[in-house]
């Protein structure tokens, strides 16, 4: 923890004297005063950022069915969100028990992803009826802390005891966020920054997500929400139609300057330095999005032309095919319930779409053979592991 820091960031309260003591840290309100220094190199990051968004949010119209590609976007976020904060769980391990498979991952983290999605699904729904708010952010809290390892550490409740980051205590935290009794003024004035229609969304949605950061409000979950509060804070000032910014996989990649920024923020106001930083992010996972719609479009297309030579058996193929872009790990016995026909008939499409060399089987076993829709699952998993 820093022994000084700028009066633009905050300011550092006293809360223990002697060995054990130890300083917790109030940030200022927003907007930062002195207000933003919209630099050169800022306002090119700006401009960017801004125009690599607005292509992310035109390209999924492009795909036949963008709720698919939403639907598989907000679970690769989920993954990447929780393995930030130490889950081991996969795209694959998720997909697989969505698809009643026994992937072999831990039920905990298969329950801290499943959670994250849920969470993420709730707060959209809310958003149609419900401004964004300290009551929606607790419901929010409350869905993604249910039923974890850390639910008991009052989910859906701001915190009512001190917090740290870091070391084991506070003395030897590597930051401590404000005192209990400073949380809901804090909070509050987060409120209503939140609703300040003067600052360019884009740039609100970066400085609230610094900010939840530093106030730190629940026991347990707040990297993830401050992670969904970027996302929600875009859908709900319609910069985005749909959620389909997700800036974890940047954080993740670039974790130590992360925190290097936040940390700038509170020590020395360095507002400037965490938006160039951000808005890099939003810049590269829009491309990286974008490229990836633009991918999954051409692989369909392909695809098609490939099953479109089965004659006859084109029909249950093609049923097949649009399946796999929601569950791209699939067993005979799914593709059966899921599609309505008979196991022979479930059988010989997914033989067909093998022997295109669309699905690959993946269990080795005899019975209850696993398979995959390896190319789909290449271009979504991009950045998130390596599996075999």
């Amino acid at each position: 923890m820093f022994s000084e820091v700028s009066p633009r960031g905050g300011k550092l309260v006293v809360q223990q004297q002697g060995p054990e003591g130890y300083s917790a840290f109030v940030p200022n309100p927003l907007p930062p005063t002195p207000s933003l220094q919209i630099d050169d190199e800022l306002g090119r990051l700006m401009e960017h950022a801004n125009r690599a968004l607005g292509r992310l949010d035109g390209s999924t119209y492009t795909l036949p069915n963008p709720e698919l590609f939403l639907y598989m976007y907000v679970r690769k976020e989920a993954v990447l969100s929780s393995q930030i904060e130490g889950t081991q769980a996969s795209l694959a391990d998720l997909l697989e028990h969505e698809g009643g498979i026994d992937g072999g991952s831990s039920p905990d983290d298969i329950q801290e992803v499943s959670n994250y999605v849920a969470a993420m699904n709730y707060g959209l729904e809310r958003l149609r009826e419900l401004p964004l708010s300290l009551r929606l952010i607790r419901e929010i809290h409350e869905r993604l802390m249910r039923g974890l390892r850390g639910g008991h550490k009052s989910p859906g409740e701001f915190r009512t005891t001190q917090n740290w980051i870091g070391g084991t205590r506070p003395g030897n935290a590597a930051f401590v966020p404000p005192p209990a009794h400073e949380v809901l003024p804090c909070l509050g004035e987060l409120e209503k920054f939140l609703h300040d229609e003067s600052i360019p969304p884009l740039l609100k949605a970066g400085l609230a997500h610094a900010q939840f950061e530093t106030i730190h409000p629940f026991l347990d979950g707040n990297g993830r929400m401050g992670r969904l509060l970027i996302t929600l804070l875009l859908c709900h000032d319609q910069v985005l139609q749909k959620p389909l910014l997700y800036l974890s996989l940047f954080f993740k990649e670039h974790r130590q300057e992360y925190y290097e920024r936040l940390n700038a923020v509170r020590r020395d106001g360095d507002w400037e330095g965490w938006l160039k930083y951000y808005l890099l992010g939003v810049a590269e996972i829009s491309k990286q999005a974008t490229d990836a719609a633009k991918s999954i479009m051409d692989l369909m297309t392909t695809d098609r032309q490939k099953i479109a030579g089965l004659g006859k058996a084109a029909l249950s193929a093609l049923q097949l095919h649009a399946l796999l872009y929601q569950r791209p790990f699939i067993t005979i016995t799914v593709v059966s319930r899921e599609l309505g026909i008979s196991k022979p008939s479930a059988g010989k499409a997914v033989s067909n779409l093998v022997t295109l060399g669309i699905l690959s089987e993946v269990s080795g076993k005899k019975r209850g053979r696993v398979f995959r829709y390896k190319p789909y699952l290449d271009i979504i998993m991009a950045g998130t592991e390596r599996y075999s």
